[in-house]
């Protein structure tokens, strides 16, 4: 069988620091953070009141109020952020698309959850109020809530008849379903791939629930600064929302339609750390294996990597394990490279991560600069000092390769790298 190279040839983005890529670009250049109090809901009674919201998105502006009510946030952010991923491919442009040959794969590590919580609210109100009556909920509750809708959706309101489904591995979730599109490309399944993910999270049950496991950070005073990866005064991550779309190609597709090409996906690995629910491996065993796996797909040395964009989540156990396992694969190399942290601006979008985080690492290498981690005030003794961190602002630098690394509860662990294009 012949294998073909699979390159990016379309982004979109919809983040707590930019409502478009060149908004999120540019901010991740800049350094600026997306976190703020919460304005979703009331949260003065909660144990952490901020979250990185996206500001200013008024999505009467970007679909049509009939679709948008029949669709939870999550599925209208993956909308938004396709169009766009779309149309910078242009995409339909070419007249001789067949799309029947163009697949879907769009991920969220929970889906519909403000639609879950409103429903099963209504529900319980009625009950309260009286306890005979039949149980009444929306005929949309369904179809609204769970995860691979999103995937329907794109697939419907374009017409792409290629393989169509959702990937869920909690805050790997979007990097995994960029690995299952790379390999249906890759196999000859498909010509494109839309993938990404998206989530809605800042709820009053996401909120709650995460502050019960203590992973959030409590920074209520200084919200802006609350996400502070490899800090010592890190104390959890913070929560974001949005959607991440990537357009990809095989080779042979894209140049017969004379399109752009931001960077060639060139490898990918996934791994499980078989340890806990939560907790990574204090040693980052899994994260070892995980980038390991993705430079032998690659079929390139670990000294060809120039950046990594960790998971870095800001929590202690978590950025430490990471840097762990970054020096183990890339030994006396790991103090050669960049490593940042862009969760430290977006905040941490869960499924969605994987999207906006992959989206970085292709802007890094086709603008040969790598974003910052802010927020870094108070070194942790735990951390390697001779690991560039990028702290606080952009660095340039020669970027030929970049690695995206996203983990999740249970164990998951996805790794993707992206190749400056060459013919």
């Amino acid at each position: 069988m012949a294998l073909h190279r699979v390159v990016v040839t379309g982004l979109g983005a919809l983040t707590p620091i930019g409502n478009n890529v060149n908004e999120f670009w540019d901010s991740l250049e800049k350094g600026k953070s997306g976190a703020a109090p919460i304005t979703r809901f009331d949260a003065s009674l909660f144990k952490t009141k901020f979250a990185c919201e996206i500001k200013n998105f008024d999505v009467k502006e970007a679909l049509d109020p009939k679709e948008a009510r029949r669709l939870d946030n999550f599925a209208k952010y993956a909308l938004v952020a396709t169009q766009e991923a779309i149309a910078d491919a242009k995409l339909l442009e070419y007249e001789q698309l067949d799309k029947d040959e163009v697949g879907v794969i769009w991920c969220s590590g929970i889906g519909g959850q403000v639609t879950f919580q409103e429903e099963v609210s209504k529900f319980a109100v009625s009950r309260e109020r009286n306890p005979e009556a039949t149980p009444r909920y929306s005929p949309m509750f369904i179809p609204k809530m769970i995860l691979d809708i999103a995937a329907g959706h794109i697939s419907i309101k374009y017409g792409f008849k290629g393989p169509n489904y959702a990937v869920v591995s909690a805050c790997a979730s979007s990097t995994n379903g960029l690995i299952d599109a790379y390999n249906c490309i890759k196999l000859g399944y498909s010509n494109v791939m839309v993938t990404g993910g998206s989530e809605a999270s800042i709820t009053e049950c996401a909120i709650g629930g995460f502050n019960a496991l203590k992973a959030l950070s409590t920074r209520n005073d200084s919200p802006q600064t609350a996400s502070r990866p490899f800090d010592a005064e890190r104390d959890g991550f913070v929560m974001g929302e949005g959607a991440g779309a990537i357009i990809l190609e095989s080779l042979e597709h894209a140049q017969a339609r004379g399109a752009k090409i931001y960077a060639e996906l060139v490898g990918v690995g996934m791994s499980a750390d078989a340890h806990h629910i939560t907790a990574p491996h204090p040693e980052g065993e899994g994260a070892t294996l995980v980038m390991k796996r993705a430079l032998r797909d690659a079929n390139i040395e670990a000294n060809a990597i120039d950046y990594v964009n960790v998971h870095g989540t800001s929590t202690p156990l978590g950025d430490v394990a990471e840097l762990k396992a970054i020096e183990k694969v890339f030994g006396e190399h790991a103090y050669s490279l960049n490593v940042s942290s862009t969760k430290s601006m977006t905040g941490h979008l869960l499924g969605a991560a994987g999207a906006i985080e992959s989206i970085a690492s292709i802007l890094a290498v086709t603008k040969q600069t790598i974003p910052p981690t802010i927020n870094h005030t108070t070194p942790d003794e735990a951390i390697n000092k001779q690991i560039n961190l990028t702290l606080n602002k952009a660095q340039k630098r020669t970027v030929n390769y970049a690695l995206s690394n996203t983990f999740g509860f249970g164990g998951h662990n996805a790794s993707v790298i992206f190749g400056k294009f060459a013919k």
